[in-house]
């Protein structure tokens, strides 16, 4: 995914399951817990969603991550029906 640089406060939230983030292109803030890092491209990181945690790019240019869920964490997402 692609994520544009925003000035907006970061929101944590949690849900079940392992998140996995591989940093591509850019550079990945991180909160998680009382936690506050920036990740840089060939940077990984592995965390337990219940976490409360955020991210999003860091500094005014947008980062290209990977992200992976586990089976539990892959219900947040919502799919749309094609037209």
């Amino acid at each position: 995914m692609t994520t544009p640089a925003h000035d907006e406060e970061p929101h944590l939230g949690t849900h079940p399951g392992h998140e996995w983030l591989y940093v591509l292109r850019g550079r990945l803030r991180v909160k998680l817990g009382d936690h506050d890092f920036v990740m840089g491209a060939g940077e990984a990181a592995e965390f337990d969603c219940q976490i409360p945690h955020w991210f999003g790019a860091a500094g005014c240019g947008s980062v290209e991550v990977l992200s992976l869920f586990d089976k539990q964490g892959e219900r947040i997402h919502l799919r749309t029906s094609r037209r």
